[in-house]
């Protein structure tokens, strides 16, 4: 912990562990992460109070953290909930504030504003001349000085954090520009004849309480429309937390149902889900049928059938039939939760990109206090009567316009809105990196099965050599394949099962890689993979058999029995629907494909022929993938893997992007940087799209950003008065200021329609 405020907050600079939420009164020792009751005593377990606290941090600076709400340390923006589930539901405190500040500062700006421009209200002129100028002038102070010392504190107070703890930041900016003509105005007001005649307008002392308030005012009305603006980055979390059903129906041993609260639900529970209801954990389908919109998960607006054994997830909506579930991932361990903190976390993550605004805003702000002093200097030597007048004018100007707001949510905005739009399509991004990265990818390396094909193989014929019987070669491949882990293997067992064929044990169980997988079953020396090694003989008609299915697309293993080659067995693995449409959306986007996979070269080329695809690596073994990878990416290629499976895992992490299938294993989705929750290479155009528009939406923020700032400065230094006589009042600089934030959010905005 350390303190970095002159307040002394604590301010985090690495995450703390979670508190246990559930601890026993009685013991001290048992502590759990779900209600329930005590092993030890049996009393209920209770809530600890510590685990709902809330951590707070800054879009733009994610590395502060306290537990409290307030502004960051380092540029003055309001801190956000770190973990937006934890977020509380009541009114942004923060947003209330500072349009109570604003409509106040408004209703008294107005007066003063109105007095200032007398000579040109004719309602107002006989009231400024019947006060006179000094009168004018002291109507002006009271009416200004609780706009500028009330409604803009927050201002005075962020600017005097920010030299405390040297991080500049906007807010100096706008508490030395308010701050020096409201301070000039009062002096010039109680004490006019300290002011020499270089000041002096027909020998009077101008006042600028008008720029003063005005500047405060709009400046508030900017901070109300950007944390509205940013509040609605965080929609497409808000969306999903509001998905999951607050109760659930479990039904008791007693055959009796009650409706429970969610957090009472624990692994094992059997849970009914009725027609038109919300699905309330992850699980698996016990009994019924129904289909399930999982389009709020997925992005997929087809309802997907559900039966007993197929898995279901918490905040899916169930059709038209009812369900019973058996509960298998409650609480933070569901899926939709897991999407929450990995959303979450990847928005307040920083992209590459946003290295240069940070290099620039590093020396941005005291670059401005220094342009400001050289524009006060130039005018008070060079600029016409009153010298001090305009010097004043132009230094406030060029501090208020120049305040890099902007700059600093060019990116983080983008950011957070497209990784939140990339949650809802089912696109689940690691952090800013991995988006960034993305745009760059040219080379896609997919892995077969399971990617580009349903992952579902069958059986689709058994060939056997003269002597051997079809069922028995099958019964005792399906014996040596139940041994085995390999994709295609259950489709082998599946089939024997479905023949009521009765599988035997296999004793010396070998695998050899990329080969095949042999033992013994029932005496006989079994082997089932390469003709190679299924046996030293075999009939002409196999080979010639294996060669045409494969052309077909079908994988194929030979079963050696004994030495001998018995037989062989196709396997096919269906291609995708949406797979050829991904493929030809891919190569519009100007990237290539390459197949990774253990198949036969004949079998990959027929696959790759026939789905355009542009290069095949056949007879993979699963080890080798990395160093397929490490090949692609040696050739100056920016590769992105795609796979599903525990082996694909070290490939993943090695590419440029990993890209898991949502319907793989946990240790793929671990190692990839974007995870595609329905596991469709139609998803990975979606964010290959949502990529590309996110980096286009940046830069589109930091090009703006950067020409405001150089052009306002130029305009409001006077740099261009000599040419055509163009300078920038303090107030229409301070309108421009508010807006150039607000551009920006609202550009940002524009990705929640991306994909």
């Amino acid at each position: 912990m350390s303190s970095c405020c002159h307040h002394h907050h604590e301010v985090e600079v690495a995450p703390k562990p979670a508190a246990t939420p559930y601890f026993c009164p009685m013991c001290d020792d048992i502590v759990s992460d779900r209600p329930g009751a005590c092993p030890n005593c049996g009393m209920a377990l209770e809530r600890n109070p510590a685990s709902t606290r809330i951590i707070y941090t800054c879009p733009m600076h994610p590395e502060v953290r306290q537990d409290h709400p307030g502004a960051c340390p380092k540029c003055g923006m309001a801190l956000e909930p770190a973990d937006p589930s934890h977020a509380p539901e009541e009114e942004n405190t923060e947003l209330k504030d500072m349009t109570r500040r604003f409509w106040a500062g408004l209703a008294l700006t107005v007066p003063v504003l109105a007095l200032s421009m007398g000579a040109m209200l004719p309602g107002i002129r006989d009231l400024a001349m019947a006060l006179g100028r000094s009168g004018v002038a002291w109507t002006q102070l009271v009416l200004s000085t609780p706009v500028v010392l009330w409604a803009g504190w927050p201002f005075f107070q962020r600017g005097g954090h920010s030299l405390v703890t040297r991080h500049l930041n906007m807010f100096t900016l706008i508490a030395l520009g308010t701050g020096a003509a409201y301070l000039y105005s009062v002096v010039a007001t109680v004490a006019p004849g300290l002011f020499p005649d270089s000041v002096r307008h027909n020998g009077e002392v101008d006042v600028y309480f008008e720029a003063a308030a005005v500047i405060t005012v709009l400046v508030l009305l900017g901070q109300v429309l950007e944390l509205r603006a940013r509040a609605a980055t965080g929609s497409a979390i808000k969306a999903l937390l509001g998905l999951v059903p607050k109760t659930a129906r479990k039904l008791r041993d007693d055959h009796t149902e009650a409706d429970v609260p969610l957090e009472e639900i624990q692994h094992g529970d059997r849970l009914r889900v009725r027609p038109g209801e919300k699905v309330p954990v992850d699980g698996i389908v016990i009994e019924g049928q129904s289909t399930v919109d999982e389009s709020m998960i997925s992005g997929e607006p087809t309802p997907v059938q559900k039966e007993p054994g197929n898995a279901v997830t918490g905040g899916t909506v169930n059709g038209t039939g009812g369900l019973v579930m058996k509960a298998e991932k409650v609480g933070s361990e569901m899926l939709l939760a897991r999407i929450v903190q990995m959303v979450g976390a990847a928005q307040r993550s920083r992209a590459p990109i946003q290295r240069l605004a940070d290099t620039v805003a590093g020396y941005f702000v005291p670059a401005v206090v220094i342009c400001a002093a050289a524009t006060f200097a130039a005018w008070a030597w060079f600029g016409p009567e009153p010298r001090l007048a305009y010097a004043l004018v132009n230094a406030i100007a060029v501090l208020i316009i120049a305040c890099p707001c902007a700059l600093g949510l060019a990116t983080p905005m983008s950011i957070m809105v497209g990784i939140g739009r990339g949650a809802q399509l089912g696109i689940l991004i690691r952090d800013a990196e991995a988006l960034e990265q993305l745009e760059k990818i040219d080379t896609l390396a997919i892995d077969k099965t399971g990617t580009l094909t349903e992952g579902k193989p069958r059986l689709t014929q058994v060939v056997v050599a003269p002597g051997f019987n079809e069922n028995e070669a099958l019964r005792l491949a399906a014996s040596i394949e139940s041994a085995s882990e390999h994709p295609l293997a259950g489709a082998i067992v599946a089939a024997a099962k479905e023949r009521n064929l009765a599988l035997a044990p296999v004793r010396e169980f070998e695998s050899v890689t990329g080969q095949g997988v042999g033992g013994q079953v029932d005496g006989h020396k079994v082997f089932v993979g390469q003709i190679e090694l299924a046996g030293a003989t075999a009939p002409e008609s196999l080979p010639a058999r294996a060669s045409e299915l494969r052309r077909e697309g079908q994988t194929v293993f030979f079963i050696g029995v004994d030495g001998a080659v018995a037989g062989l067995l196709a396997v096919t693995d269906p291609i995708k629907p949406t797979t050829p449409g991904a493929i030809a959306a891919l190569h519009r986007l100007g990237i290539k494909i390459v197949i990774l996979t253990g198949d036969n070269a004949e079998t990959a080329a027929c696959v790759a022929e026939k789905r355009g695809i542009d290069r095949i690596k056949a007879g993979i073994a699963p080890d080798q993938k990395q160093a397929v990878i490490a090949e692609l990416k040696s050739t100056g290629a920016h590769v992105a893997m795609a796979g599903d499976g525990v082996n694909d895992a070290p490939a993943l992490a090695s590419a440029d992007v990993g890209i898991a299938m949502g319907t793989g294993t946990d240790v793929a989705i671990e190692s990839a940087g974007v995870t595609l929750v329905r596991g469709d290479l139609a998803a990975l155009v979606r964010a290959m799209e949502l990529s590309r528009a996110t980096m286009r939406n940046i830069r589109l923020n930091l090009i703006f950003a950067f020409a405001y700032n150089g052009i306002g400065i130029l305009m409001a230094s006077g740099l261009l008065y000599p040419f055509w006589g163009l300078l920038l009042n303090p107030m229409i600089a301070s309108a421009a200021m508010s807006l150039s934030s607000v551009t920006v959010i609202a550009n940002s905005l524009r990705l929640r329609r991306a994909a």
